[in-house]
């Protein structure tokens, strides 16, 4: 397949990246309520910041690597030491043609996808807005609003999650999805649609079940599910396929997706119908149209998922969700949701369609507030040629 994220909105042919500054912050956030999956429960988040400059000018990517190994083997601390130790040598200083060289540039360090991703979102933040046009331009994106999804973590009672389910609606949110595990799955569904009908609903599994568990997922095929997401080992699209033989609820995959080729390979073995693109966990933006290509062209969907980003990485995906096969609504809520304040001003905001604008502005299109970023800022490192 030809790289067409070269034939994706503008490409100068005088601008190029040359990166002569990195810096990287280690920030946390508290929550604005616990958000708990079958990894456990979390009520604060530290994230690494990477600011790009280049003559003065600057990119901003998130790093979505959490401080422990659950979702990813990746955290901030590997996060960090990869970026200061071996990323950045590659690029500073290196004269490349467009943000989307970046990945290849940085081949040579195998895995840590979400510390590449960092250090390239940022560098596609900083080209756009030297361009003067919105990162969703550059990507080739054309939709001036997206379609809003909301997750809702494991609650204390099936009732508080109804509630949560019930404010959530009333905010204007096209699609729910409940994260789920063993002894908190078949009844807490079952209450949801008996409460609400048949809202579009999809359930998040974070690879809690095995294979035997087969049989006890198969209950969910009555309940006419959009999805069910990673329901097993990240390192299992085989488990998956026979999984999916057995369901008639379409399987979605996310923790196993992490390069090209694995999505590749998933599909062509029936492992699923629906694909969540996170481009933290595919190395950047490049490595996410790549993808949303490969399962446009084979008729997958795609939908964007969400890592519990400040409002710096939610509008970078706010941005890659314009592209068309992102067909079904992502994770991507409202910033007052997790953090108050956000890290920008103004906030992401949902609609009363449950549709978020895109940002016009260059770039992210977000305008990032100082001293909330000092003020969450626990370590601070500057690196140069």
């Amino acid at each position: 397949m030809r790289r067409r994220y070269r034939r994706f909105g503008r490409r100068s042919p005088t601008l190029t990246v040359k990166i002569d500054r990195i810096e990287l912050r280690l920030l946390r956030l508290p929550l604005v309520h616990f958000f708990e999956t079958s990894f456990g429960r979390v009520h604060e988040r530290a994230f690494i910041l990477v600011m790009v400059e280049q003559d003065g000018a600057r990119g901003y990517g998130e790093c979505v690597a959490d401080e422990n190994p659950y979702y990813s083997a990746e955290t901030t601390g590997t996060a960090w030491e990869i970026i200061s130790q071996f990323l950045a040598e590659r690029v500073l200083g290196v004269e490349l043609a467009h943000p989307g060289d970046i990945f290849p540039a940085l081949k040579a360090i195998r895995g840590h996808n979400m510390a590449k991703a960092a250090l390239e979102m940022a560098a596609w933040d900083l080209y756009a807005s030297e361009l003067g046009v919105s990162l969703s331009t550059v990507l080739g994106g054309s939709a001036d609003s997206i379609v809003s999804g909301v997750s809702i973590g494991i609650q204390d009672s099936i009732d508080q999650l109804l509630e949560k389910i019930a404010i959530e609606l009333a905010a204007g949110y096209r699609r729910i999805k409940i994260k789920i595990k063993p002894g908190w799955d078949i009844s807490a569904v079952e209450r949801v649609r008996t409460r609400f009908g048949d809202i579009p609903l999809m359930v998040d599994a974070n690879a809690a079940y095995t294979l035997e568990d087969a049989a006890h997922l198969a209950a969910l095929d009555a309940f006419d599910l959009m999805m069910i997401e990673q329901p097993l080992e990240h390192d299992a699209p085989l488990d998956h396929a026979k999984l999916q033989r057995r369901l008639k609820t379409p399987i979605c995959l996310d923790e196993s997706i992490h390069t090209v080729r694995i999505a590749q390979e998933a599909i062509e073995a029936g492992a699923c119908r629906i694909i969540n693109i996170k481009p933290g966990r595919m190395g950047g933006l490049r490595e996410s149209l790549r993808l949303h290509d490969v399962c446009a062209e084979r008729g997958i969907p795609v939908w964007h998922g969400g890592m519990l980003e400040s409002g710096i990485g939610r509008a970078h995906n706010i941005h890659l969700s314009t592209l068309p096969n992102f067909s079904l609504p992502g994770d991507i809520a409202a910033s007052k949701r997790y953090y108050e304040p956000d890290l920008i001003d103004p906030p992401i905001e949902v609609q009363s369609d449950g549709t978020i604008a895109v940002p016009t502005a260059p770039g992210i299109g977000v305008g990032i507030v100082a001293d909330r970023v000092e003020r969450a800022t626990e370590r601070v490192m500057t690196l140069r040629k």
